[in-house]
């Protein structure tokens, strides 16, 4: 098995949540009186942490709001994450890797709360044998997140592989010396993600479950 760990990003790579996450960042800044960002700002800044996000979307909002427009945030996005779902065959995918013998991991952008919402909201746990969160450590693309990871389950970058549907998620591998996959039905395009040199950049699903399963 040339990977036996896999780690997931979440938003854009196995929930299809881009939309809501960019929707809830316009809402927020309008709702501080600032413009509100174009849709492709919103998509670029899915999978950073949350602090790195907002200063990249409301580069001229004073330090002391960033707490506040982060709240506003967090309300809208909360208020609507409940109908959020996994996109179609990829709790399948997550089963059939498992039923394969690989260790399973997310590395997200999500908070921990957030995460744990959407964990539960699927019901997922029990999948995943370890996971990282933008604030329980440094964002992406610092490597962090995977030197965690490999280090709790005890595997090495080479053994390891990022699935992810943005450049923070390909530059974080990269920087610790993992192998990465794109996939193209996120927040980033896949001639964007394809100048990174992934594996492979996956335009679906079932097109990531045969790159991974099949070859």
């Amino acid at each position: 098995m040339r990977h036996p760990l896999i780690v997931f990003d979440w938003d854009g790579t196995l929930m299809d949540s881009t939309a809501l996450i960019a929707r809830s960042i316009q809402a927020a800044c309008t709702e501080l009186g600032l413009p509100a960002p174009a849709v492709a700002d919103c998509a670029w800044v899915i999978g950073l942490g949350l602090d790195d996000a907002l200063r990249h979307v409301a580069p001229t909002l004073p330090a002391s709001d960033y707490a506040r427009l982060a709240q506003a945030y967090r309300r809208h996005y909360f208020a609507q994450d409940d109908a959020l779902v996994l996109f179609p065959g990829a709790l399948e995918l997550l089963h059939a890797l498992r039923d394969a013998g690989h260790a399973l991991a997310v590395a997200t952008g999500k908070s921990r709360a957030g995460l744990d919402r959407a964990l539960d909201h699927v019901e997922l746990r029990g999948l995943f044998d370890a996971t990282r969160t933008a604030d329980e450590t440094a964002s992406k693309p610092h490597p962090a997140m995977l030197d965690e990871l490999m280090r709790e389950l005890v595997y090495a970058p080479q053994q390891t592989l990022m699935i992810g549907d943005t450049t923070h998620d390909l530059q974080m591998a990269r920087n610790a010396g993992c192998d990465a996959v794109a996939v193209a039905y996120g927040a980033h395009d896949a001639a964007t993600l394809a100048a990174l040199q992934p594996l492979c950049v996956a335009e679906s699903i079932a097109a990531l479950h045969a790159f991974l399963l099949d070859r």
